[in-house]
């Protein structure tokens, strides 16, 4: 008997230390790094001191040394063309940027050369955002130019790149397409991935098998205007996620912006009805906290949560377009003309 109760005490004190404890508010401060003619809604980050960012212009940049000294290029297409990036994702190796409007062309970044690996010419073309699943597959999508949503994959380390027949994707309504505002609308865990639209409808595209088969889910999330839908998705495992995005048009709206998700993306639950944060671009689980803190930031401001969203903190006016962290106390944002480096 005594030495079951001992058995239950180390299993319930062993839980007690285990269990993430939510901080209950945030002190952020931001080192703005000026980045000059060029906007920044794409950024990758390799270690505690590397980040690269693909912006418009053609710009492409990055810092080795956590910002003190910044090494940035120009792409050009065709001598006169240059392209608008607001896609980039590492396959562990190599770096890949993509831009938006027809042509879009993809890049695939080495240490000795540039190599442009897919292009895309068709009146409708608009890539959003592009992630890998590991160093062989990887997957971009972007606006429908039939009636599916734009989905490119590569299963070659991202040396070549396959559109997606629409006979093999869910079938989108019209007026239905995807923000390119933050990179951040796709989200991949694992095998799984899911991305996430606006415009006439605002819904939940996930595949289990890598972009093999899909489901699609409604969501509450407010829709029926080309400005109005999801922007941004995270999952913190394979069941907790959240959206988040509302009314670029109309910025100060709050009713129908962010939803939260216990099962894997299937329903979709609103919260903090008419309250903070409003029209946010991106939203992030903080690493290692249990999914319980997550940060949004947007042209509004940087919000904070410490309760899996259900409630929420402004914490900064600072107008940023998206966010990656390093750790639970250290991110890298984008945004117009500058690159920031936030600690809590």
């Amino acid at each position: 008997m005594y030495r079951n109760i001992l058995i239950l005490f180390l299993v319930v004190a062993q839980s007690c230390q285990t269990t993430y404890q939510p901080r209950k508010e945030i002190n952020p401060t931001i080192q703005e790094f000026k980045q000059d003619s060029i906007s920044i809604r794409a950024i990758q980050i390799v270690d505690k001191n590397t980040v690269y960012y693909a912006g418009s212009n053609g710009s492409f940049g990055y810092t080795q040394d956590a910002g003190k000294t910044w090494a940035k290029t120009k792409i050009t297409y065709q001598d006169s063309i240059k392209p608008s990036f607001r896609s980039i994702a590492s396959n562990g190796t190599d770096l890949f940027i993509l831009s938006i409007e027809s042509p879009a062309l993809l890049y695939k970044i080495s240490s000795d050369k540039t190599e442009l690996v897919y292009t895309e010419n068709h009146p409708k073309v608009f890539y959003d955002s592009m992630a890998f699943f590991d160093e062989l597959n990887g997957i971009a999508m972007g606006d429908p130019t039939e009636d599916c949503l734009s989905i490119i994959t590569t299963n070659d380390g991202g040396k070549t790149w396959e559109k997606t027949d629409c006979s093999n994707l869910p079938k989108t309504i019209e007026g239905e397409a995807v923000f390119a505002a933050s990179n951040t609308n796709i989200k991949i865990i694992d095998n799984t991935v899911w991305l996430v639209s606006g415009g006439t409808k605002a819904r939940v595209f996930k595949s289990s098998d890598k972009g093999i088969s899909w489901q699609v889910f409604d969501t509450p999330i407010i829709q029926g205007k080309g400005s109005q839908g999801i922007y941004s998705v995270d999952f913190y495992d394979k069941n907790n996620g959240f959206i988040i995005g509302g009314d670029y048009s109309n910025p100060k709206e709050n009713q129908q912006n962010k939803a939260v998700t216990t099962d894997g993306g299937k329903t979709w639950q609103l919260v903090a009805q008419g309250k903070d944060p409003n029209y946010r671009s991106c939203v992030q689980y903080i690493p290692n906290t249990n999914g319980k803190e997550l940060i949004a930031v947007g042209v509004m401001g940087v919000s904070f949560s410490n309760d899996a969203g259900k409630t929420w903190k402004k914490v900064s006016d600072a107008s940023y377009f998206t966010i990656q962290f390093i750790d639970k106390n250290t991110a890298w944002l984008g945004g117009h003309q500058k690159m920031g480096l936030m600690r809590f």
